[in-house]
């Protein structure tokens, strides 16, 4: 299990105001990136090998 003690979350500066069903990431983790779902900060989180979050960041610019 990955400790996300120190995670820094943070949402999509694209989030607006529409009431908090949003996504949160941290990327500040060594070798892995979390997301979680910004209604329920304290339930669980994804977990992604750095590499692998690059990956799907890159796809979704290429669209």
């Amino acid at each position: 299990m990955a400790d996300l003690t120190g995670a820094r979350w943070h949402k999509s500066s694209r989030s607006g105001s529409n009431g908090g069903d949003c996504v949160e990431v941290a990327d500040n983790l060594p070798d892995i990136v979390a997301v979680r779902d910004s209604k329920d900060p304290g339930g669980p989180a994804l977990i992604f090998p750095r590499a692998a979050w690059r990956a799907f960041i890159a796809s979704l610019k290429a669209q």
